[in-house]
C-alpha cells in the first residue's frame, strides 16, 4: 500500500494491520517456494551471488502469488526458521539478509 492509493474515503482499520497480514504471507510464500525444488535451487544460487537480488525476487514472487511481503518480512521470516536447509540458505546469503 502506498500513499498514492490510500485516501480518507477508502481507508479502513484493516490497513493498519497490513504488517501482521504480511507476516502470514511470508510463511505461505515460503511454503510455495519450498514446494518448487527448481525455484528453491535457483533462489539459493542467486543468493550466493546476489543476496539482495534474491530477497527482491522473493518479494516479486509474493506479488505474483498475491502474497505481498516486504524485504524485511522475508528476512525476519527466514531468520526465524528452524530447519537445516533454511539455516544453510541463511548462512550462505547472510550478506543480503
Amino acid at each position: 500500500m502506498t500513499a498514492s492509493n490510500v485516501n480518507a474515503s477508502n481507508f479502513n482499520a484493516s490497513d493498519m494491520n497490513a504488517g501482521t497480514v504480511n507476516a502470514g504471507n511470508a510463511a505461505e510464500l515460503y511454503g510455495r517456494i519450498s514446494a518448487d525444488q527448481e525455484l528453491t535451487q535457483a533462489l539459493f544460487r542467486q543468493a550466493l551471488q546476489d543476496p539482495n537480488g534474491a530477497v527482491g525476487r522473493i518479494v516479486d514472487l509474493g506479488a505474483t502469488f498475491n502474497l505481498p511481503v516486504t524485504a524485511e518480512e522475508v528476512r525476519r521470516y527466514v531468520a526465524s526458521l528452524d530447519d537445516s536447509d533454511s539455516k544453510q540458505w541463511l548462512v550462505k546469503a547472510r550478506g543480503g539478509l
